[in-house]
């Protein structure tokens, strides 16, 4: 299941990688080129609304993904375990005269 859920964190890195690479910061980027081709189809340039959505999209499920990989981690075989039994602690040697 570790795999699994490494592979998505993984995925969804990339996808986010792709997101800000393609995002300009002064509004243009790729969003600028394909403004007019999407404002001819959907009449509304939201691309850029879109992109934003998409990038804290991404950055939700890669928080969340790596919050629940925690609980699919196991214990090493040789781990020292802690015990449920109380360890019982001695004084120290009184001194003889």
């Amino acid at each position: 299941m570790i795999t699994i859920i490494t592979l998505l964190i993984l995925l969804a890195c990339v996808a986010l990688g792709f997101f800000i690479l393609i995002q300009n910061p002064k509004g243009g980027g790729l969003t600028g080129s394909f403004g007019s081709i999407s404002s001819q189809v959907m009449g509304v340039k939201q691309s850029s609304d879109v992109m934003e959505k998409g990038t804290w999209g991404l950055i939700g499920a890669i928080g969340f993904l790596c919050i629940i990989s925690v609980m699919f981690f196991q214990k090493p075989e040789g781990a020292p375990t802690k015990s449920s039994a109380p360890q019982s602690t001695s004084a120290p040697a009184k001194k003889g005269k």
